[in-house]
């Protein structure tokens, strides 16, 4: 059934299989030489008159196609040691949104450029600014479907504000990016944001189902001269460290420590990375998550080491604009350095990457040695013994724009040897992808396999999505790797028609409906449903999904009839407000009280900008659950208010609070409250103060050890100091 419904999807989508001729083949810009530096402060100096200039902007949204509603100039000029672009954005001032905001997170009005430097047509680097001021930068993936913000560039930028619009100018130095010397053009682009209206201009054309792609910028193309620059791009990090922790009984440690991070770019191609006694503290705690099902709980990566090149060991297929398909997560950096019940944290002691690639080849390699760590959990004593973690990765380009790669991870103690080893791929032109993972574990000399694969076609007129997941029940990554359904067999096949409107509220909209099959080892029995969705989305920045699945389930020896409804929308109707809402109802299985009920969820997030520098908002949860005589048996509510005050660009005052309240015992469980002092004072230098607390209910006992009654009381307190400073040679 699956490879028949595989074949088929893709066969109704045969007819866009061919490469598509770019409507930006005849879109290009000189780069002009000059031998002065330019000043960057926003002023439109004379020294732009030898620039070659573009004021040709597409519409992408949210009219599709039409003419833009404000005139945007772009212009690029070069020195031997940098390259530097102008954006003159044409508007009435009082449209413009000029907000505060920290490196990589901006909001307002903004402009970009894009430049693909080797030419591959699948990555490219990315320089935005606000209107304000405010930067950020990332590395384009993927032909544009994913984003690395956590890559930081070292460059030059400012903005200034006119009656008649605002100006933004960058200076980018050669040697703080990597590009092919032996070209004599690179991919280009320029995106502009304007936020009164929500209209988002390109450069380039592309097709309203797809969105930006790579492979289809322009050109950028050098006028009697080639960079050459690279410096000896070493940077170096060293990081000073105070932290406080609360013992209880009014006892603190204090633990004052030291680290070091080095980048060292040995050529544009290559890339080592070294992190020496590092400080893995989160910043700010994981949210609160309520979980019924048999499986763990996943928590997204926040710390820097880790997030920064992790592109590189990324199995293919990933998808930033689409959750339907994400290959399996065979490297989970959460599992080195983690968290043991008490609180207790595993140090790492060292960790270092290298990354890079040549010719149509991508690699990367990551080592990491964790230290020996004794704790307790339900009053047993444990002990996490000292491990080396290793990773490899091979990814070649082929056809243009697809790839395939090789992926081995592994964890390595005294006793024991973990492991996997994945091949995966993806087939892609610009609207269309299919992508596939085949992988195999082991565990000393056992193991198992896995697999998953995933289409996706979007056109004008039509939607087609396939995923597939099968996991054998000797599949075991879970030292190294979040793979926790073994035994199990999960396929969802969705198609329907597409309506794109060139005029009115509405945007688009997008029916779906298909089967769905669910098998699990656990029950020996094959869940199946029919899935029936409807997506549309306005103009003004509002939209909704609504979709519904029926079907025939059975857990824990119990055969039932399974039902699920699920409603999700997004409000961006103004410049100052931003919302998300969503629900659901559910006849399931609840493996944390062990029966058959119903069980409902409604939350929502808002998000309201009162001043340029100042931003409140909260998020809110409600739990639902029943039993199975169809009456509610408990009601949890979580909610996470903030307040966020930026006076000036890059430095931050956040205060959060992240609370758990239940109804059968009518009173709090739990509280999270958080500060957090950030101070981005030079590129890539930052100094932190964070100060959380953590109060609950859990067991508390005297000095005797006798149990005291229950009461909410601290469990931890923690304050961290933190600077970190860069030397870049």
């Amino acid at each position: 059934m699956i490879k028949i419904l595989l074949f088929l999807l893709i066969a109704a989508s045969s007819k866009i299989f061919s490469a598509e001729e770019s409507k930006n083949q005849d879109k290009s810009l000189l780069l002009i030489k000059v031998d002065k530096d330019i000043s960057i402060d926003g002023v439109i100096d004379d020294i732009w008159n030898f620039a070659d200039s573009t004021t040709s902007f597409f519409q992408l949204e949210p009219y599709y196609g039409q003419r833009t509603t404000a005139k945007t100039v772009a212009k690029v000029l070069t020195t031997e040691e940098a390259l530097y672009c102008l954006m003159i954005c044409y508007d009435d001032r009082k449209f413009i949104q000029a907000n505060a905001g920290m490196h990589d997170g901006f909001t307002g009005d903004i402009v970009s450029v894009m430049f693909d430097t080797f030419g591959d047509k699948q990555t490219a680097y990315k320089f935005a600014m606000n209107a304000s001021g405010v930067k950020s930068d990332a590395r384009m993936l993927d032909d544009a479907r994913n984003r690395d913000y956590s890559w930081d560039g070292i460059w030059e930028g400012s903005s200034k504000i006119y009656d008649w619009g605002f100006v933004v100018e960058m200076k980018i130095p050669y040697k703080s990016i990597k590009y092919d010397k032996t070209l004599t053009e690179w991919g280009l682009d320029f995106d502009r944001w304007r936020s009164y209206n929500k209209e988002d201009i390109y450069w380039c054309e592309y097709e309203q189902s797809e969105g930006q792609r790579i492979s289809k910028f322009g050109k950028l193309i050098f006028e009697d001269f080639k960079p050459s620059v690279t410096g000896l791009n070493l940077e170096v990090y060293p990081v000073g460290l105070s932290k406080i922790k609360y013992l209880g009984n009014n006892k603190y440690d204090f633990d004052p420590t030291v680290g070091l991070d080095v980048f060292y770019n040995p050529s544009e191609q290559l890339t080592f990375q070294l992190t020496a006694n590092p400080d893995f503290a989160q910043i700010e705690a994981d949210p609160f998550d309520f979980n019924i099902s048999r499986y763990e709980s996943y928590f997204s990566e926040r710390r820097p080491f880790f997030t920064e090149g992790n592109e590189v060991f990324t199995p293919s297929g990933k998808e930033r604009n689409s959750g339907f398909y994400s290959p399996l997560e065979l490297f989970y950096s959460r599992r080195i350095g983690k968290l043991l019940p008490g609180g207790k944290q595993i140090p790492l002691i060292f960790g270092t990457k290298a990354f890079g690639r040549y010719d149509d080849w991508s690699y990367g390699g990551f080592i990491a040695l964790t230290g020996k760590e004794d704790y307790v959990d339900d009053d047993t004593p444990l002990t996490e013994e000292q491990a080396y973690f290793g990773s490899a990765r091979l990814k070649k380009q082929i056809f243009g724009n697809s790839s395939v790669g090789l992926l081995m991870v592994g964890k390595q103690t005294k006793d024991n040897t973990y492991g996997v080893v994945d091949i995966d791929g993806a087939f892609r032109e610009s609207n269309w992808q299919l992508a596939y993972q085949l992988a195999r574990s082991f565990i000393n000399d056992k193991g198992g396999y896995a697999f998953s694969a995933g289409f996706r076609n979007i056109s004008d007129t039509w939607g087609n999505l396939f995923r597939m997941r099968a996991i054998d029940k000797n599949f075991d990554v879970n030292q190294i790797g979040y793979v926790p359904w073994q035994g199990t067999l999960n396929s969802v096949g969705l198609t329907g028609p597409i309506w794109y409107f060139e005029d009115g509220a509405i945007r688009n909209i997008f029916l779906y409906f298909g089967p769905a099959i669910n098998y699990e080892d656990a029950d020996l029995y094959t869940d199946y449903s029919g899935v029936v969705g409807f997506n549309m989305q306005f103009r003004d920045g509002w939209g909704y999904e609504i979709n519904a699945n029926i079907g025939k389930s059975k857990d824990e020896g119990i055969s039932y009839n399974s039902y699920s409804l699920n409603l999700s929308s997004w409000f961006n109707i103004s410049q100052k407000w931003n919302a998300n809402a969503w629900g659901g109802f559910e006849r399931t299985y609840n493996f944390d009280r062990e029966y058959l009920a119903f069980y409902s969820w409604f939350g929502f997030s808002a998000d309201w900008k009162a001043l340029d520098i100042l931003q409140v908002g909260t998020s809110y949860d409600m739990f639902i659950e029943g039993n199975p005589d169809g009456n509610i048996e408990d009601i949890t509510y979580n909610a996470r208010p903030y307040f966020s005050l930026t006076p000036i660009n890059n430095l931050n005052f956040r205060v959060y609070v992240d609370n758990v309240f239940v109804r059968s015992t009518d009173r709090m469980e739990r509280i999270i409250a958080g500060f957090l002092f950030s101070w981005n004072f030079l590129p890539k230098s930052w100094i932190y103060l964070a100060v959380n607390e953590f109060r609950d209910r859990s067991d508390e006992y005297d000095i005797n050890n006798n149990l005291l009654p229950n009461k909410m009381h601290t469990t931890d307190r923690a304050g961290v100091f933190k600077i970190k400073y860069l030397y870049y040679f």
